[in-house]
């Protein structure tokens, strides 16, 4: 690597930072991250205090081994906004806020869902799975042939290849989802 094209200061300060604090997250030592990039640990040691330059494809190997993306290991810090102002999506009988940005094919959304609500004639069905906790009220979730009440405080998981619908019989709830992309397109994208 040429001067010209050395990472600035900060960010190469905060890939090290990175690299030392995954690999103190797992509880692995120098000797076994090192094992895992097939590098020596005294060199991953220089790596990770600043004695040594990394090289390009020492960060493709160090991020492959620690589980991690190439993205993620370089990219620099965003000091922008990290508050999220959810603006309420409406249909009729329920009201849904995003919670989340983009982010590793998840979407958090918070729900409000009332008796008016009407999941159709057809429960929905789509690849993948989901999650969700009931804050307030209790939920019942339609799943193939079995109904399933969820009480203030408990969550459900399920494959989301079984058609499925959660409704409000009782009276509003509110729950919060984490859905991956084919959940995310299929309950916040309809229609």
């Amino acid at each position: 690597m040429k001067q010209d094209d050395a990472i600035e200061p900060d960010v190469d300060v905060l890939i090290r930072r990175r690299i030392r604090g995954l690999r103190a997250a797992r509880g692995w030592s120098l000797d076994t991250l090192a094992e895992r990039c097939f590098m020596s640990p005294s060199t991953l040691s220089r790596i990770e205090t600043g004695h040594r330059r990394i090289a390009v494809d020492q960060l493709v190997t160090l991020a492959r081994a620690l589980g991690t993306s190439l993205d993620e290991l370089v990219e620099s810090p965003d000091a922008g906004d990290v508050v999220i102002r959810p603006e309420p999506e409406e249909t009729p009988g329920r009201t849904t806020w995003v919670l989340s940005r983009e982010s590793q094919g998840v979407t958090v959304a918070k729900m409000r869902i009332t008796p008016e609500f009407d999941p159709g004639d057809e429960p929905r069905l789509h690849p993948g799975s989901d999650w969700f906790t009931v804050l307030e009220g209790t939920a019942t979730l339609w799943l193939g042939d079995h109904t399933h009440v969820i009480e203030t405080g408990e969550a459900a998981e399920f494959s989301t290849m079984v058609p499925h619908a959660i409704t409000a019989p009782d009276g509003p709830i509110e729950i919060l989802s984490i859905f991956d992309r084919d959940g995310e397109r299929a309950h916040l994208h309809e229609g």
